[in-house]
């Protein structure tokens, strides 16, 4: 194991740094733009890259782009919602991700406002279409950067602080463990054990006002009774 983790360490360590925190960087930047998010998996990106820093200047500057990266893709599609929102939300892109949905975005945003953006962070689908349905409402810019910068601070903070710290312990251990790659492996199967955990929690705590975003859409778009 410990020659597989090996290659793919050294593959990664082996970039230009420079470029390996652009690509970190735009990465989460797709990641988060309206959505390209759905596609683009930036979160895994972003954990491959942060195994390959060396020092503490590479770790407070992936940390930094990364952040950057995920805020200007939120504000991008903050922008194309408040100039063409309702045109991308009847493209074909649009149609294809469901009516429904966006009824729903809309509708979760109306109940929670703020926080909302917040939490829309660690909720599947909508992280990416919330930025974009903000941009449609009347919230301000400077609103939806108070909400979105805590999201987008703790979010990348945690993937490159995990990355950095597994692929840096695991070449300690791994002069001495012939097995110190189960527990590079076992790390970060737990680190994403713990993102999907705090989904679930994060689902059920707004599971009530998801729910209620559903069922309103569900009945404004209910053919009237005669």
């Amino acid at each position: 194991m410990n020659e597989v983790v090996d290659w793919i360490l050294d593959a990664v360590q082996g970039v230009d740094p420079v470029l390996r925190i652009l690509l970190a960087g735009l990465g989460i930047m797709l990641e988060t733009s309206v959505l390209i998010g759905l596609i683009v998996p930036g979160d895994t990106i972003v954990l491959v890259a942060s195994t390959g820093i060396e020092n503490v200047v590479q770790y407070a500057a992936t940390a930094l782009v990364v952040i950057a990266g995920a805020l200007a893709g939120e504000s991008i599609g903050f922008a194309l919602g408040r100039l063409f929102g309702p045109r991308i939300r009847a493209s074909r892109l649009g149609r294809r991700l469901g009516e429904a949905n966006w009824e729903r975005a809309e509708a979760y945003l109306d109940r929670r406002g703020g926080p909302a953006v917040f939490l829309s962070r660690f909720l599947p689908v909508l992280h990416s279409l919330i930025p974009l349905t903000v941009g449609m409402s009347r919230m301000s810019y400077r609103r939806f950067l108070a909400w979105t910068v805590p999201a987008c601070i703790i979010w990348a903070s945690g993937y490159v602080t995990v990355g950095w710290l597994a692929a840096d312990g695991y070449r300690e251990l791994s002069r001495e463990l012939h097995w110190a790659g189960y527990l590079f492996v076992a790390a970060i199967v737990v680190f994403l054990g713990l993102v999907w955990l705090v989904k679930r929690l994060v689902f059920r705590s707004e599971r009530k006002y998801l729910a209620a975003a559903r069922s309103s859409s569900e009945a404004e778009s209910a053919p009237p009774v005669e």
